[in-house]
């Protein structure tokens, strides 16, 4: 009987089935109790083996193609179970291989920076940094810093604790993702939504209260994300601003272009703000700051371990070869 002939009772089939509790051997019993019962399938054949006979053709017939069926799956199980291992495998060589990246405490964020700064200026041995203040309120480090400073950078101010600049009528801060802005309102009645007026544009922001000169109406120092700026109102007596910054690899030097500019050589980002950055920028970061820490304890970059990796893999490929002259660089 072929297959498609043979579909048309799966449903019937199926349905008798569902109704024998004990599974295959009651169907069984009903099958061959019904060819007594009803046909002469045990007595018609003259032989008295033909009935037996018969039965185990079929059995036999339909049993070489279940074995088939189920060898064929194995197989394929079997090759779907390798190539998921060699892929396990390939992944966990690639994470063995990448360079082991930590976020910084703070401790460690400023002493890298003092041997940076140490690097830049030919000096190899760190410098002390004293909680100690000259006559001027300045630590000897600050001092420093103001003796060497670039003479383009004269004149600017000096950032405040959140990267910013602290003004007249506002206080604002950064990081590489976005701005913050503090704007106190100074009236003898408890400010509400409606009182205030903010505005949003992608390189222009006004805010002011109704009825009063704006506070801030000016060209801002770059791009934002206008769809992802909000503003609020802060214990109705100031007015909170974040914007997203459209370049997140830049510091701002003001806010807006009417401001005084701050000095971005003197931004101190805290090390702890790198999980805000996305995927991509915080994998370039991280690769920087683990390619820095590397060549300072003379071991090797991440590119240097890569091209180390490659060239490993091509003296096991060619045994036959003799590496032991070759100089490495």
């Amino acid at each position: 009987m072929a297959d498609k002939e043979a579909d048309r009772f799966d449903g019937m089939l199926l349905a008798m089935a569902q109704e024998h509790d004990g599974g295959v051997q009651d169907v069984l019993d009903t099958i061959f109790n019904f060819l007594a019962r009803k046909t002469d399938f045990y007595t018609g054949g003259g032989d008295s083996g033909a009935a037996e006979k018969l039965t185990m053709d079929k059995f036999n017939k339909y049993k070489s193609i279940a074995v088939a069926v189920q060898e064929k799956k194995k197989k394929e199980n079997e090759k779907l179970e390798a190539k998921r291992k060699e892929k396990l495998t390939k992944k966990r060589t690639e994470v063995e291989h990448q360079p082991v990246i930590k976020e910084l405490t703070d401790d460690e964020a400023a002493e890298l920076k003092v041997q940076l700064e140490n690097e830049k200026k030919g000096s190899k041995s760190p410098i002390a940094c004293d909680d100690v203040a000259d006559e001027n309120g300045e630590k000897e480090e600050e001092k420093i810093d103001d003796d060497e400073e670039d003479p383009k950078d004269k004149g600017k101010l000096k950032p405040n604790s959140g990267n910013g600049c602290d003004l007249p009528n506002y206080r604002w801060t950064q990081s590489l993702i976005e701005i913050e802005v503090k704007i106190p309102i100074n009236v003898n009645f408890q400010i509400k939504s409606r009182d205030v007026i903010v505005e949003f544009h992608q390189k222009h922001l006004k805010v002011g209260l109704k009825g009063h000169p704006p506070i801030i109406d000016a060209e801002l120092y770059n791009k934002i994300k206008v769809e992802e700026s909000c503003w609020v109102i802060d214990d109705t007596r100031s007015v909170g601003i974040t914007m997203e910054k459209v370049n997140k690899m830049e510091w701002w030097t003001k806010l807006v272009m009417s401001d005084p500019e701050i000095n971005t050589r003197k931004v101190n980002p805290e090390p702890s703000k790198l999980s805000d950055l996305d995927g991509e920028t915080r994998g370039m970061v991280e690769k920087m700051m683990y390619d820095q820490r590397q060549r300072e304890l003379g071991l090797p970059t991440s590119e240097d371990q890569k091209k180390k990796d490659i060239l490993e893999k091509f003296m096991k490929q060619h045994p036959e070869m003799d590496f032991s002259k070759c100089k490495y660089t």
